[in-house]
């Protein structure tokens, strides 16, 4: 029953998070299921929760599609999927903590601060490997957007056009992992019960946080959900670095 609830409580709040803000679903939910699932379990309850959310942000928040800025982060990222693909079975609980740790301590303040950094366009070459990392950290567990997040930001795209690029590549990305986990036994018959409560655990809060997106700023929200999120993982990374020191 108490896992149940932590994969109900990681997914209501997941959706609500990708509902308003378009990106974080697996960041959110993993800041919780990390601590308590292993890895490939986790890794899968956050890629459905994502995609599924994704399909409800193509329905509810339309923002365009344009096909020639999308087609060099689609390229890219499904050049990168396959390294996170092959790295996650292969990670144990704790290196995963602490790489998840990690990962939540840098990128959440760097998404937040990104508005303040130097404007950089790299063209479709940067945007071709800022997709490629997304790949990567898709396959690790749906982290797709978090590097196109930030490079789009840091290129100047104004909010509605990153948040049709992000969109549309999540949903991509996402799909292609999940796919891509049944078809190598990451994600198993026995997981079916609890990808069941996700979708429904999510709907409600990610139709709300869709909602709030069309009528506020995401500013103020941005900052209370990324500093929840940096100080999870700060708290992760501090659990899994006395073990790790310890194996070594």
């Amino acid at each position: 029953m108490e896992l149940i609830l932590i994969v109900i409580a990681g997914a209501a709040l997941a959706g609500f998070v990708q509902g308003l803000s378009g990106f974080g679903f697996s960041l959110t939910s993993m800041s919780l299921w990390a601590w308590t699932l292993e890895p490939q379990l986790a890794a899968s309850l956050a890629v459905f929760g994502g995609l599924t959310g994704q399909v409800i942000a193509a329905v509810t928040v339309r923002r365009g599609f344009d096909a020639k800025l999308l087609a060099p982060f689609v390229l890219g990222g499904l050049c990168g999927l396959p390294l996170g693909l092959y790295l996650l079975p292969r990670l144990d609980v704790v290196l995963f903590k602490a790489l998840l740790g990690l990962l939540l301590i840098v990128m959440c303040p760097a998404m937040f601060f990104s508005a303040r950094l130097p404007r950089i366009r790299g063209g479709r070459a940067g945007d071709a490997v800022a997709g490629a990392a997304g790949g990567v950290m898709g396959g690790l567990g749906g982290f797709s957007g978090v590097v196109p997040t930030l490079w789009c930001t840091m290129g100047g795209l104004d909010r509605d056009t990153t948040r049709s690029v992000i969109q549309n590549f999540n949903l991509a990305m996402l799909a292609v992992s999940f796919a891509s986990y049944v078809a190598t036994g990451i994600t198993t018959r026995a997981m079916l019960p609890l990808l069941a409560i996700v979708a429904p655990a999510m709907l409600v809060p990610s139709l709300l946080g869709a909602r709030l997106y069309l009528g506020i700023s995401e500013a103020a929200f941005r900052k209370v959900v990324l500093g929840l999120l940096t100080a999870s993982g700060a708290a992760m990374l501090v659990s899994a670095l006395p073990v790790l020191l310890a194996r070594s």
